[in-house]
C-alpha cells in the first residue's frame, strides 16, 4: 500500500493526463490503473481539478484571438480522428488479447489538449490585461509629476509676489534707480536696498541690462568705506521676472554692476562696469 501511496504522489499520474509520458510510460501507468483502483480514482480526481481550473480561469479573448484558437482546435481535432493507417476507421471493436483494460487516451489527451489551448488564452488575456493597467499607471504617475511640477510653479510664482509686495510696503527699503554708464548708456536696474536689515534685492523683470553670454555673469558691488564689496551674481535673462535676493550690506554709499567672468571677481573690472549710483 505505500508503493501504490509513493507512485501516486510522484507526479507520474499528472503527466499522464496532461499527456507528458512517453509511449511506455503510459502504458505502465494504464496497467498500474488497470490493477489498483486507488491508481485509477486518483487519476479521474486529477482530470476533474484540471477541468473545473479550465472552466474557472477561462476568460474570453479577443475575437481574432478566439478564432485563431478555434480554427487550431478544429485542425488537432480533425488530425485527432484521423485513422493511424490513413485508411477507413473500422467500427468493429478489436478484441483483447490479454487482461489489460485500455484507456481511451486519445480522447482524454485531446480534451486536454483543449483545456491547456484555453488555459493559454486565459494566460494571455492576463498579460494583455497586466500590460495595459501598467501603461495606465506609467500615464497616471507622469500627470501627478506634471501637477506637482505645476504646483511648485505657482508657489514659487506665489512667493515672488510675496516678496515684491513686502519691498514695496516695508517703510525700510530705499529703491535707488542705477542709470548706464557711457559704455552701456541705454542700461538700467532697480536695486532694493534696506540698510536696517541689510537686506538687498535686485528687481529682474524690469531690468534692461544685456543678456550675458555663458562664460560672464552680471556682478553687483556695493561702495562701503570707499572699497568695493561683492554682494554676489546674476545673469540677465528676457524670460527672468520678480525680485532676486541678494548678499548683504549695511553702510553702502553707491552701488555699481560690472561684466565679470562666470562665477564673479574678487575685484570689479572697471572698464566692465555698465551700471552705477550713489546713495
Amino acid at each position: 500500500m505505500e508503493d501504490i501511496k509513493a507512485y501516486i504522489e510522484s507526479g507520474i499520474l499528472e503527466l499522464y493526463v496532461l499527456g507528458d509520458l512517453s509511449q511506455d510510460e503510459k502504458i505502465q501507468v494504464e496497467e498500474m490503473a488497470s490493477m489498483h483502483p486507488t491508481v485509477k480514482a486518483e487519476i479521474a480526481e486529477i482530470e476533474r481539478a484540471l477541468e473545473a481550473y479550465a472552466t474557472e480561469n477561462a476568460i474570453a479573448p479577443p475575437q481574432h484571438l478566439r478564432e485563431k484558437i478555434l480554427n487550431s482546435l478544429i485542425t488537432n481535432l480533425a488530425v485527432d480522428n484521423l485513422p493511424p493507417s490513413g485508411g477507413y476507421i473500422d467500427s468493429a471493436p478489436a478484441e483483447a488479447t490479454d487482461n489489460v483494460v485500455a484507456f481511451p487516451t486519445s480522447k482524454t489527451n485531446s480534451f486536454y489538449k483543449y483545456a491547456f489551448a484555453a488555459s493559454l488564452a486565459a494566460l494571455i488575456m492576463s498579460l494583455f490585461g497586466l500590460y495595459s493597467l501598467n501603461n495606465k499607471l506609467q500615464e497616471s504617475q507622469g500627470q501627478v509629476a506634471l501637477l506637482q511640477n505645476k504646483n511648485q510653479s505657482f508657489a514659487n510664482k506665489v512667493n515672488l509676489l510675496d516678496n515684491e509686495i513686502n519691498v514695496f510696503h516695508d517703510p525700510t527699503i530705499k529703491l535707488i534707480k542705477l542709470q548706464g554708464t557711457p559704455k552701456t548708456p541705454s542700461s538700467q536696474m532697480v536695486v532694493a536696498w534696506s540698510p536696517q536689515k541689510k537686506k538687498v534685492m535686485i528687481d529682474m523683470q524690469d531690468m534692461k541690462l544685456a543678456e550675458n553670454d555663458k562664460a560672464h555673469q552680471y556682478q553687483l558691488w556695493a561702495i562701503v568705506a570707499g572699497k568695493p564689496v561683492d554682494l554676489g551674481v546674476f545673469d540677465s535673462k528676457a524670460d527672468t521676472t520678480g525680485m532676486v535676493e541678494m548678499k548683504s550690506v549695511a553702510n553702502a554709499v553707491a552701488f555699481a554692476v560690472t561684466v565679470e567672468p562666470r562665477g564673479g571677481s574678487v575685484n570689479p573690472t572697471m572698464d566692465q562696469m555698465v551700471v552705477i549710483a550713489k546713495i
